[in-house]
């Protein structure tokens, strides 16, 4: 079960949205995710929000997401995720980065802070309680301020199928090179706050690393809103074995109108 439930970080860093002249999110921002197994199974639920907040004197968006086992899963393997970030709300660089999870009593509590100028990560694993610096790569992210920058930093109107896109993510103890292909639009289905409707939607593929978690590199599918918001509203990852789908159920505090199809 541990292997389904690390979808969980897949939800913070893999839902990317795509960028626009105005800001895409806005103080009080809210999502709630529920994740199934093999399309029917609950395995749990997320939840990110996102608010205004001072650090160190400097006006940051604080990002504050969680992740969490439910129903039979939960009996079996418990899940207790709770991701921070806290980055500039003029040009989303982030300055801090929490990490404090129990995945069936393997746990982590990890607070880094970044110094872009020296272009190094202070990582403070207080677990362990050691200390150390890494280098970091130029306008790096962590895992989930890398959502927020996207959404208001990469032109859809430019992107073409087959177009692939790279970031950089400092995660832990390492620089991560993130690649997701654009597979084109299309419209789904959706249940959000209680009802369903269709959604124009960008369809990506981010790749992952092929083993014992996921089939293969492609073996991700995410789903993103076309209106100004670009949220995120279905992940399906076929797994090794069966596989996981996270669905958006509910929102509020988006900045723009959520926009829907209406049959004719």
């Amino acid at each position: 079960m541990k292997k389904l439930l690390l979808i969980i970080g897949v939800i913070f860093c893999a839902q990317i949205s795509f960028a626009q002249e105005k800001s895409a999110f806005q103080d009080g921002e809210w999502f709630k995710f529920k994740m199934s197994y093999s399309g029917w199974l609950k395995a749990g639920e997320a939840t990110l929000k996102i608010n205004e907040k001072q650090l160190n004197g400097k006006p940051v968006y604080h990002v504050v997401g969680k992740g969490k086992t439910t129903g039979l899963i939960n009996a079996v393997f418990k899940v207790r995720d709770r991701y921070e970030s806290y980055f500039d709300r003029e040009t989303g660089t982030p300055y801090k980065f929490i990490r404090k999870i129990d995945e069936g009593g393997h746990t982590k509590d990890i607070e880094i802070d970044f110094d872009h100028a020296e272009q190094v990560a202070v990582v403070n694993n207080k677990k362990h309680k050691k200390i150390q610096t890494f280098e970091t790569e130029k306008d790096v992210q962590d895992m989930v301020s890398m959502y927020y920058y996207l959404r208001n930093n990469i032109d859809v109107s430019k992107l073409r199928r087959g177009d692939e896109i790279m970031t950089t993510m400092f995660f832990d103890e390492e620089n991560y090179g993130f690649k997701l292909k654009y597979l084109g639009k299309e419209t789904i289905d959706v249940d959000v706050n209680g009802t369903e409707v269709k959604v124009k939607t960008l369809k990506f593929r981010p790749y992952v690393m092929a083993g014992r978690v996921f089939k293969e590199e492609e073996s991700l599918t995410l789903w993103v809103s076309a209106d100004q918001n670009r949220i995120p509203l279905k992940i399906k990852a076929d797994l090794a074995i069966g596989s996981l789908r996270a669905d958006l159920v509910a929102f509020k505090g988006l900045k723009h109108s959520f926009q829907i199809e209406f049959d004719n």
